[in-house]
């Protein structure tokens, strides 16, 4: 599954969305084909409601508010929110 990412970063990089979020698909399917979850840095690349690969800039955007990550998915308009540690 980490090789999947990488692909998809690699494809996200050069432009092509629609293939990385096939590379995702098919690392989700993996993952619970053999029972095995997403870590915690791949969950934060995929959109919760449509699934697709976040790049920041590309298909997402990211703010930093209130100790929280928040990222808008710009396919589904959706708000994914992460707490990170302020130290």
């Amino acid at each position: 599954m980490d090789h999947l990412f990488e692909l998809a970063k690699m494809a996200a990089v050069s432009g092509e969305m629609d293939r990385a979020d096939r590379y995702v698909e098919i690392a989700r399917r993996m993952g619970m084909r053999y029972n095995v979850p997403l870590r915690s840095y791949q969950k934060r690349r995929v959109c919760k409601r449509c699934y697709s690969y976040l790049h920041p800039g590309v298909s997402c955007r990211v703010r930093l508010k209130d100790g929280m990550v928040i990222t808008l998915c710009k396919t589904c308009k959706t708000i994914n929110r992460f707490v990170y540690d302020q130290r």
